[in-house]
């Protein structure tokens, strides 16, 4: 496959990107190694390879689910610098338009 200026033209609009004349020459160099790249390994003979779905053959590996104890209310609020007896308070940062 042949990488041209119109590809590269065109990879660049969908992408929204835009390059100057030396920038395209060079995307359209690497482009050019990439595709010969894919090219050399389709050479490959992969009739008895078998697909490779996950890197180790452990399945699942999670950890048991642990009930463990929690903080307090008080500690939790301790350090906010603002807060009522049961909530953080923030600054509100939505704004409701005037009708």
């Amino acid at each position: 496959m042949e990488v041209n200026d119109a590809m590269v033209e065109k990879l660049a609009h969908l992408a929204r990107l835009k390059f100057d004349d030396a920038e395209k020459g060079e995307i359209r160099n690497d482009l050019q190694r990439m595709i010969a790249f894919v090219e050399k390994l389709n050479e490959l003979d992969m009739e008895d390879v078998e697909p490779l779905l996950h890197m180790s053959d452990e399945v699942n590996v999670l950890r048991e689910d642990e009930i463990k104890g929690s903080i307090s209310r008080e500690e939790a609020l301790k350090n906010a610098p603002f807060h009522d007896e049961q909530f953080f308070k923030v600054p509100k940062v939505i704004k409701t338009p005037k009708s």
